[in-house]
């Protein structure tokens, strides 16, 4: 039986950005009320722990980090238009690092097979000495390096399947061959970077895959290009553990994005990632929350989530593919330099 870790605390509630902002803390809240509900056994709920200084630097300047910790004094203080934060804020982003480092450890010493840090703030956007784009640590880059640092692993896989790309993720290590970064997005959308032709530099390069989808693109035009681009190369790859981006902004619901997924997607890509897991390392995966602003779709994605990494339908056929999007051949194009596509 499937064991799966969760990582969630009321005290991710603690970060304010401010009245009227999207990343706000009724997304715990909905989450924290709909998981209440959600009973099964192979869930176990797993404490957070703050991620230490040492943690955070393994990605970020420590200069940022100081300034992070700074605004504990202030009630407000904006680090760009977008990202608000408060007096709890910076502990509050420590212990969003700290709870996807205690998922991640969990799942390394084999208590749990996968699992979901429901965690906030959000972190893909964080590059190495900024905030930005609701984000002030990043929480997946993070976890990246720990477990290459730690847990002496040669090779992790990063998908991000949130609707805007991951430029604070990609950067972290687009020289870095030991890491690969695959990313479906909204494009052109903010934050402005994953292009198709963003492949990483020097010995990184070919390493950051980007999937940069028209507004309106749904379940089809995603899975057709999971099924035929994505899924071939992270076999190639072959890695250790498998982290997640989770976004839920994609979900046709959602106020921020404009795309078209619906829940029953986000438990289709889980379903793929646990079975390239399986296949590649030993199972082990692991989710962490970035955006979703609809409380409702969020709520709804979560538990689908949950259910595939908890549940049975790892051994369920997975549906038929409709056509396939416009850019499949220009994406094939690109990684066919680097990796050996169909």
């Amino acid at each position: 039986m499937l064991r799966t870790g969760l990582v969630i605390d009321p005290r991710y509630q603690e970060h304010h950005a401010g009245a009227g902002h999207p990343e706000r803390a009724a997304r715990i809240e909905i989450l924290l009320a709909v998981l209440d509900e959600f009973r099964r056994p192979e869930i176990e709920r797993l404490d957070p722990r703050p991620a230490t200084v040492e943690e955070i630097a393994l990605v970020h300047d420590r200069a940022h980090i100081a300034r992070v910790d700074a605004t504990a004094k202030r009630s407000f203080f904006a680090f760009d238009p977008d990202t608000w934060v408060s007096s709890r804020s910076a502990a509050t982003a420590r212990l969003a690092t700290g709870g996807l480092l205690t998922l991640v450890d969990a799942i390394m010493a084999g208590e749990v097979n996968n699992g979901f840090a429901l965690v906030r703030p959000p972190g893909h956007h964080a590059e190495f000495d900024r905030a930005l784009g609701f984000c002030l640590f990043n929480n997946v880059a993070i976890a990246a390096r720990y477990l290459r640092e730690k847990h002496r692993l040669a090779r992790v896989l990063i998908f991000d399947w949130d609707v805007h790309h991951g430029n604070g993720t990609q950067h972290s290590f687009a020289a870095d061959p030991t890491v690969l970064y695959v990313s479906f997005h909204q494009y052109p959308f903010y934050p402005g970077t994953g292009a198709v032709g963003e492949v990483g530099d020097g010995p990184g390069e070919g390493y950051t895959v980007n999937l940069p989808l028209p507004a309106g693109s749904g379940d089809q035009e995603y899975r057709h290009l999971f099924a035929q681009v994505v899924d071939p190369i992270c076999r190639q790859f072959d890695p250790e553990f498998v982290l997640i981006s989770a976004g839920f902004d994609a979900h046709l619901r959602d106020p921020i994005g404009s795309m078209r997924l619906t829940a029953d997607s986000f438990g289709w890509f889980t379903r793929m990632l646990l079975r390239l897991a399986a296949d590649c390392a030993q199972g082990r995966c692991a989710a962490v929350l970035e955006g979703g602003y609809d409380l409702e779709a969020l709520g709804r994605s979560v538990l689908r989530v949950l259910d595939d990494m908890a549940g049975t339908q790892l051994a369920e056929p997975l549906p038929a593919l409709g056509a396939p999007p416009d850019l499949l051949p220009r994406v094939q194009a690109v990684q066919r330099r680097y990796w050996e596509l169909p």
